[in-house]
């Protein structure tokens, strides 16, 4: 054992206490999408301009992706339960200065939605990892952070279409989801021990073990930097293209707006319980989609954008359900909730797609970008296969 030794492997936990956690991952989701619903009626009955409401989507990413990079590293030394929990009860506070911004003025937007971000960001890293131990199932957190997407984007737009006071009763269900699902998560146990100090020093017989050790973590890192990290941005660029671009780009209402956000998640959740050994599924199925967003925005075709949305979604799921497995395999075990954290920073990357979309509109029109998109998918998932080609005829070689 070396000196600083790291967090001790999770104990085999019964697998209800992983479904009974996951519904906090239910409630990031539908914090992040509620928002993403209601994008119209902030410009529309607000008075945001079209940059304001996408910067506002796009900070809950500046947000998000310094907690992911901070609570993962936390989670991994002092617990996952403690760090997701609180993360929790900061995602529900997010929501209550929304709820605010609606009342008392819109100053109140950004901070809460960058709040968002951050709560959102400190749930994925420690609850994904927390989860996946409870669970013993690498996409189980995916797939409830999909539901939530889905679900909460189509109830904010369903209640912000009917009831009274839409911007303060959009967010009434998830404040109640959020303390439900904390009552739920209280009852689960931590998976992972705080990270001790060994007071054994090192000793001769440890030495190569150690080092083989150390050689197959280098090699697991080298090829989650290669092979994970680059295409993880593809899995936000699908879902924010169906949800928050495309109802744009073809004038759609908000009921529409609220459909799509429940259609590319939910198409999403669909395909990501499968896994898939390489990115390349859902980078060419996001080429597909992209193309068809192309010609829902050229044509005006709400049909063509839904089925956009459908195919987007599917890229979504494949991209993420590769990402969160290839990640799970290749992590070692006291450092799953900073791998993790990594995986879904570069992933939300992606998310920054429709703001500068927004930002190149004045250079061309919407379907001519989404175009470019598509075609930039496919020359990634070309380059990803042949990459991966040529490494396996070079591992022949070797051999």
């Amino acid at each position: 054992m070396t000196a600083a030794s790291a967090l001790a492997p999770p104990t085999p936990i019964a697998k209800p206490h992983g479904t009974r956690a996951a519904w906090i991952m239910l409630a990031s989701g539908w914090s992040a999408n509620q928002f993403s619903a209601l994008l119209g009626p902030y410009h529309s009955e607000l008075g945001l301009t079209a940059s304001a409401v996408t910067g506002l989507f796009a900070v809950y990413v500046v947000g998000l992706i310094p907690a992911l990079l901070i609570a993962g590293p936390l989670a991994d030394r002092h617990g996952r339960r403690p760090v997701a929990l609180a993360a929790l009860g900061l995602n529900v506070l997010s929501t209550l200065m929304l709820m605010a911004g609606a009342v008392w003025g819109t100053a109140l937007l950004l901070p809460g939605r960058f709040l968002t971000g951050i709560s959102a960001g400190a749930l994925l890293a420690a609850g994904s990892a927390w989860i996946k131990e409870l669970s013993h199932s690498p996409r189980l957190s995916g797939l409830y952070v999909s539901a939530g997407f889905a679900t909460g984007g189509l109830a904010a737009a369903l209640i912000a279409q009917w009831a009274p006071e839409p911007m303060v009763t959009a967010y009434v269900p998830h404040v109640v989801l959020g303390v439900a699902a904390g009552l739920l998560a209280l009852t689960a146990p931590e998976t992972g021990r705080r990270r001790t100090k060994s007071p054994t020093p090192d000793v001769e017989l440890n030495a190569e073990p150690a080092s083989a050790t150390r050689d197959l973590d280098t090699e697991a890192r080298s090829r989650f930097r290669r092979k994970v990290l680059p295409v993880a941005p593809w899995v936000f660029v699908a879902p924010t293209i169906g949800f928050v671009t495309l109802p744009g780009a073809i004038h759609a209402g908000l009921l529409f707006t609220g459909v799509a956000t429940a259609v590319v998640p939910g198409v999403g959740l669909l395909t990501a319980r499968r896994a898939v050994a390489t990115p390349v599924p859902g980078l060419l199925t996001t080429a597909v989609g992209a193309a068809l967003a192309a010609t829902a925005a050229a044509s005006g075709s709400r049909v063509l954008a839904m089925a956009a949305a459908a195919v987007l979604g599917a890229g979504y799921g494949l991209s993420l359900a590769h990402g969160l497995t290839r990640t799970a395999t290749l992590a070692p075990p006291h450092q799953l909730a900073r791998w993790t954290a990594k995986f879904w920073t570069a992933a939300y990357l992606g998310m920054f797609t429709p703001y500068v979309l927004t930002l190149l509109g004045d250079a061309a029109p919407t379907w001519e970008l989404l175009a470019a998109v598509a075609v930039l998918a496919l020359v990634v998932a070309v380059v990803t296969r042949l990459r991966a080609t040529g490494a396996r005829v070079a591992q022949v070689g070797r051999a």
